[in-house]
């Protein structure tokens, strides 16, 4: 029954000491950063755009996302799909600023890509992904978050609410 997969792996995470760890280590890192930059893909898209405008206007952040459709094909179509959000955080990524890149099967080349870009120039990266935790994403990021499931709706929800987690924190202690 759907329902009570939710709820049995919602209260999973929810009693992860590693995610609630990962949880204020993001904290602390953003509170050092100058400004984030969200990348994702579909649904993943969705939550990055999302949480570009609550960080922005919750915590004050100067956050950006490449979730702009005509930017999106714009660069996808002069640098492949794949290189698309490298080319973008070339031009706009410094050091100091913060990346979070989200991939529920953290297979995605195009954020696999972009990470490891932001990982060259020696910048700060958090992911979240699930399935598979031997996945390409899992492990690059200075935090990682990883969800045991397999399922999208629920890997989705619970990077949402963590990063709605990580906002509240953020504003609470300010």
């Amino acid at each position: 029954m759907p329902l009570n997969t939710y709820k049995l792996k919602f209260q999973e995470f929810l009693n992860s000491e590693t995610i609630n760890n990962q949880i204020f280590e993001s904290v602390n890192l953003i509170k050092e950063c100058k400004r984030i930059f969200f990348i994702g893909n579909g649904g993943s898209n969705a939550i990055c755009s999302h949480m570009m405008e609550d960080f922005a206007k919750i915590a004050r952040f100067p956050t950006f996302a490449f979730s702009d459709s005509a930017l999106i094909t714009c660069f996808a179509n002069d640098y492949g799909y794949e290189n698309a959000m490298v080319e973008w955080l070339k031009i706009h990524f410094t050091k100091g600023d913060l990346l979070i890149a989200i991939s529920s099967s953290g297979k995605s080349a195009n954020i696999n890509n972009s990470v490891d870009f932001v990982n060259s120039l020696g910048g700060d990266v958090i992911t979240l992904s699930g399935f598979e935790k031997t996945n390409k994403l899992n492990g690059k990021g200075k935090i990682n978050f990883w969800l045991d499931s397999n399922s999208f709706g629920i890997v989705e929800c619970y990077h949402h609410t963590i990063l709605h987690i990580i906002l509240d924190e953020l504003h609470a202690n300010k």
